[in-house]
């Protein structure tokens, strides 16, 4: 099951966590403690800056990354983990979506390489 990061404190965590850089967006994941929230849900929070650009734009990026998510971290996602998917500049609205749908999955199994999480 996927729920939405909406606390800053919880993407502040995420950004000292691990990270997979992709063409398309960068990857922040980390493990949650397992008194922080239920340790059966994954947690999923999305962002772009002004770099991206207008709010247009980075609306449209936000629900292609909402959309990537869906697809791939219903099923490759891992439960007790936070995920936050940062848009690039230029690339994440305008990147073929299966491209996306690719790069989340490597982008994952980078993340999820033993011995390169850290809490």
């Amino acid at each position: 099951m996927l729920a939405t990061l909406t606390r800053r404190a919880d993407f502040l965590a995420a950004a000292r966590a691990g990270r997979a850089g992709t063409p398309g967006f960068l990857l922040q994941a980390r493990k949650r403690r397992e008194d922080e929230a239920d340790p059966t849900i994954t947690r999923v929070g999305f962002t772009c800056s002004r770099k991206v650009g207008n709010a247009v734009a980075r609306n449209r990026a936000k629900r292609r990354l909402r959309a990537v998510a869906r697809d791939v971290l219903a099923h490759g996602g891992r439960p007790g983990w936070d995920y936050v998917l940062i848009g690039r500049a230029g690339t994440t609205a305008t990147r073929p979506f299966d491209s996306l749908v690719t790069d989340l999955e490597c982008a994952l199994r980078r993340v999820h390489r033993p011995g390169t999480s850290r809490t």
